[in-house]
């Protein structure tokens, strides 16, 4: 996955270091620990880059608007935890707009014919995967943001959403079984099945 460099300057700015109140300059320090993995965790789950940065200018300004008695305990932990609902939320809205929009062209079915290239394929099977993970219950749709997008092992996926690795297993087992449910669904117009247990593993 190539990562834009534009991005990644937003993870760590050191010309802003003197215009922070000391009391926020610990907003700063979690952008150069953490910055970089977070841009990775928002563009697994988004994809396009102009979602990427106002996602995570969204968690930032959400810092930078705590109080100091707000503080997260658990800097990290909040961070990842934060990142990965406003990415399934920005999901969530743009899967009910093109939903909107289908509704308003539905009868413009020259939209759904085959690619020869393939490229437009790929990019709809993996809109239909972000569309399914936007559909899962978020204590569902957590673990699979951060333990397959983010590629996080299921004990640091456990440590940030407060429960145990068996329970982050179970929750990813029933999110898989989901999402290869509805993606047969989606597909089913085509022809096509996904034999695979694990959907994600194409993402």
């Amino acid at each position: 996955m190539a990562i834009n460099p534009v991005i990644l300057q937003l993870t760590w700015d050191r010309s802003l270091v003197e215009s922070v109140d000391q009391s926020q300059r610990w907003i700063l320090s979690a952008m150069q620990a953490n910055g970089p993995a977070l841009v990775r965790l928002l563009w697994r789950i988004l994809g396009n880059e102009t979602d990427v940065c106002d996602a995570y200018q969204d968690l930032f300004v959400r810092l930078a608007n705590m109080t100091p008695d707000q503080k997260p305990k658990q800097i990290r932990a909040y961070l990842f935890r934060a990142a990965a609902n406003l990415a399934v939320s920005m999901l969530r809205r743009e899967k009910l707009r093109r939903e909107s929009m289908m509704r308003l062209r539905s009868d413009q079915h020259d939209s759904y014919e085959t690619d020869p290239g393939g490229d437009l394929d790929t990019r709809r099977m993996q809109q239909q995967l972000r569309n399914a993970i936007a559909r899962l219950p978020d204590y569902l749709g957590d673990v699979v943001a951060l333990r397959d997008l983010g590629e996080m092992p299921y004990s640091d996926v456990a440590r940030i959403l407060g429960i145990t690795p068996g329970a982050a297993r179970v929750y990813r087992h029933k999110a898989i079984q989901l999402l290869a449910v509805w993606l047969n669904q989606s597909i089913h117009h085509s022809g096509q099945t996904i034999q695979d247990s694990d959907p994600i593993g194409e993402f």
